[in-house]
């Protein structure tokens, strides 16, 4: 019995993406960093009325479809729901996931967090 718990939590392990992170995107402590990308820039960071605006970057060597397969992942296990590719809604915020061009050869990765 034992073993077969051992087993099952293996496998859970290596299904899902972890979502303890050794970094978080710049202005967004509650937003695991992918690893592979590092911060670009100071993120903007403002509070309104109606909530936060967050506007951070980052950058590496993943894949525009491996980052947001990455989020599409981890995001909902943090309480995040899917709105679409690159799209997630949570308690009253939006976050985006973009993609603006890259003159680095790396990729680029906007995260920009507003309220709903």
């Amino acid at each position: 019995m034992h073993r077969l718990a051992l087993a099952l939590l293996i496998l859970l392990s290596l299904a899902a993406p972890c979502v303890a992170a050794d970094a978080f995107v710049d202005g967004l402590d509650d937003l695991p960093l992918m690893e592979g990308l590092a911060g670009a820039g100071d993120p903007a960071v403002f509070d309104a009325a109606q909530g936060r605006v967050v506007e951070s970057m980052a950058e590496g060597t993943p894949t525009r479809a491996a980052v947001l397969a990455f989020y599409a992942a981890t995001l909902p296990q943090l309480g995040w729901r899917v709105e679409g590719a690159g799209r997630f809604a949570r308690e009253g915020e939006r976050l985006l996931i973009e993609f603006p061009p890259a003159t680095s050869g790396r990729t680029l990765v906007r995260f920009y967090l507003s309220p709903e």
